[in-house]
């Protein structure tokens, strides 16, 4: 089986397999991935999600929000509180 067929065939559950075993390192028995299976496994990763996810939630997505129109630091005033800190901003 060629890799397209591969990735057009490839289960959701195996993708988050794969998907976790590049963000760890080890392959869910504890094995250690060696550099070309992590290699591998991360170019199935990201094929897996350019043919199949929307573009904001593919692995290694960055929002360039407020960036790309001028703020690079993102430290507006209205953006702090009170006490001139600034909050955490949690994503989902």
């Amino acid at each position: 089986m060629d890799f397209d067929k591969l990735i057009d065939n490839l289960d959701p559950t195996i993708y988050e397999s794969l998907k976790r075993a590049v963000e760890i390192g080890k392959w869910p028995d504890g094995r250690r991935l060696t550099a070309q299976q992590r290699e591998r496994c991360m170019e199935a990763v990201i094929a897996y999600d350019f043919r199949r996810k929307p573009e904001t939630e593919r692995v290694g997505y960055v929002d360039m929000g407020s960036k790309a129109q001028g703020d690079v630091c993102g430290d507006h005033e209205h953006d702090k509180d009170s006490d001139g800190e600034k909050p955490l901003k949690w994503l989902e």
